[in-house]
């Protein structure tokens, strides 16, 4: 019986949100860690494309912006969470992909993201080169954050390894673990890609209050001139209670993207149905609010899917 229960609770990430027999098309979802926008956000459209649209099966399952693009063109999911620079990136096969990943499209513009980098509020850390024996947690390796961390670090002459070989700590834990173990004093940094204000962030703010950390503009211009994809852009004071200004930051657009095979009727279904039930979406995360069908199209560095496209094309949908 325990061997039993070990198994359902393994399984219950990748929970079915809508019943596979009968259908045609099983669209597999994979969305974020726990504690972040993507996964509750991820859980809710696989939930609503299940019961609007005709003949598919949907499941929502954890994942990071790196490995989803990876999991989504090796036809492990159909659908899958990132950022508009990742998937440039994993077309190109550059940066974290260590070959093109040919199989990936636009599917839909969703809302902006930051780079966060939050520190105690009594921490003596002031920019990144201080972080260099420090007790970091980045993310997991397949997260879009790690990616832009490494990036952001390297600018400030700094790697990963070299932390480590300076006495620092690297942990690959996601959101929730990253929580715990700065309340519990063994984290001096946490660093996430992810919306503004976000849970996790919230969380530590109140307890044990933080800071964030931001990008001088000359190692900006720097990053920005050469990572297509990313802007400059800042963490409102608004955002945090503890803030007191508003914090230079990079700035990125979240997207989903698809498997080029799924079929076109298929790809314009969900189109539909995903703009058709906004409303359903903004009772799961007020960062909904800011999506809209305009901006669909956004930032899409990658091919658009011709069945998603074919929607656009009909509710006058361009590129920005």
């Amino acid at each position: 019986m325990r061997r039993l229960a070990s198994i359902l609770v393994a399984l219950v990430p990748l929970l079915l949100v809508s019943t596979v027999a009968g259908a045609e098309t099983f669209v597999r979802m994979v969305s974020g860690p726990a504690g972040g926008s993507w996964y509750p956000l991820g859980a809710k459209i696989a939930e609503v494309l299940g019961k609007e649209v005709p003949g598919i099966a949907t499941s929502n399952g954890p994942g990071g912006g790196v490995g989803n693009v990876k999991d989504v063109n090796a036809g492990n999911a159909e659908l899958g969470w990132s950022y508009a620079h990742t998937a440039y990136n994993g077309l190109a096969g550059q940066g974290k992909f260590a070959a093109a990943q040919p199989n990936v499209r636009h599917f839909a513009t969703l809302y902006p993201a930051a780079f966060q980098t939050a520190v105690p509020a009594s921490s003596p850390i002031k920019s990144y080169a201080d972080m260099k024996d420090k007790s970091l947690s980045p993310g997991k390796l397949t997260y879009s954050g790690y990616a832009a961390a490494e990036v952001v670090f390297r600018h400030y002459g700094l790697t990963f390894d070299q932390v480590k070989q300076n006495g620092g700590t690297i942990h690959h834990v996601g959101y929730t673990d990253s929580v715990s173990l700065m309340k519990d004093g063994h984290l001096d940094v946490f660093i996430a890609l992810t919306s503004v204000p976000q849970a996790s962030f919230i969380d530590l703010d109140f307890n044990p209050g933080i800071r964030f950390v931001g990008i001088e503009p000359e190692v900006m211009g720097e990053i920005v001139k050469e990572n297509p994809g990313y802007l400059s852009t800042v963490i409102p004071k608004s955002a945090y209670k503890g803030m007191t200004e508003d914090v230079a930051t990079l700035g990125v657009v979240t997207v989903l993207v698809i498997n080029k095979d799924v079929p076109d009727d298929v790809a314009y279904n969900m189109a539909k149905a995903l703009w058709d039930n906004h409303g359903e979406f903004a009772k799961v995360k007020k960062i909904w609010n800011s999506v809209s069908l305009d901006n669909a199209l956004r930032g899409a560095a990658i091919p658009v899917h011709p069945g998603a496209q074919r929607y656009y094309d009909e509710k006058g949908v361009k590129k920005k």
